[in-house]
């Protein structure tokens, strides 16, 4: 392999471009010996059975070298293309709710251990772990304890394990051959509308047509809109863990919109 570019640094690992002996392009993460390596690698397999993503070159304990995503404008057709796609990726579902790999966003570990029904396992893999690293004042940690208790009356009828990204912010989302192309994961299986409330937190181009398009191809519950506040917390508390106190008015304002559910 023969390294032509470096892309900077992204949670302490090198990013790099480069052309194998055949000739095709790749990207490579390199860093420290980390499991996160395996576990992109993972979910970018699990979610590649039903979806576009970059393939696994090679995975191994210092890098993850992928296939090079070309990426082009987002259109309004590539956006309707990959609401229909990301329809049928959650469609896939998954076995339950977790994975037989372990979790992380960022660098920040998540259990994937299975749980009976989604809302025990949001808050007792996803949510409660955040509140506990987030350091917030105890007032805070009080009212998100109050909506924990409530998940079970507020997340809508059940729906079966999804297979979800679990991580779909703009910025894991590339645009390449008419659609979405999906990448850095956190992927498990979950509540589908997790991935959209995720779409919806940082904006993501031509939004209402990827909604509109997921939507023909697979409507949406009853109440749909006023649960995105309740998927939106734990990526709220990752970036409360992450970078401070400056995401802790968006987060209660999400948490004060779950309590009102």
């Amino acid at each position: 392999m023969k390294w032509t570019d470096e892309l900077g640094t992204s949670h302490g690992r090198r990013l790099r471009r480069g052309v194998l002996a055949d000739g095709r392009e790749v990207f490579a993460k390199i860093g420290e010996d980390s499991p996160v390596f395996a576990a992109e690698a993972a979910g970018l397999r699990w979610l590649g059975e039903a979806i576009a993503v970059p393939e696994v070159i090679e995975a191994a304990d210092d890098r993850l070298v992928l296939s090079w995503v070309s990426e082009e404008p987002p259109t309004a057709a590539a956006a309707e293309r990959f609401g229909r796609d990301l329809a049928r990726l959650h469609r896939a579902g998954a076995p339950a709710y977790g994975a037989p790999w372990p979790g992380f966003i960022a660098d920040l570990p998540m259990s994937n251990a299975p749980a009976e029904d989604w809302p025990a396992f949001y808050a007792s893999r996803r949510v409660l772990p955040f509140v506990r690293r987030a350091r917030l004042p105890a007032r805070d940690v009080q009212l998100i304890e109050r909506a924990v208790e409530r998940f079970g009356e507020v997340a809508g009828e059940p729906e079966p394990p999804a297979r979800i990204h679990g991580d779909l912010w703009s910025g894991n989302l590339l645009w390449s051959g008419g659609t979405g192309v999906l990448v850095d994961p956190a992927a498990h299986g979950g509540h589908r509308e997790t991935d959209l409330a995720m779409l919806a937190l940082f904006g993501a181009p031509h939004l209402d047509r990827i909604l509109g398009a997921y939507r023909q191809e697979a409507p949406l519950a009853d109440g749909w809109r006023e649960r995105v506040p309740l998927h939106q917390l734990h990526p709220l508390l990752v970036h409360v863990v992450l970078f401070g106190a400056s995401y802790r008015d968006s987060l209660m304002a999400a948490v004060t919109r779950v309590l009102a559910l």
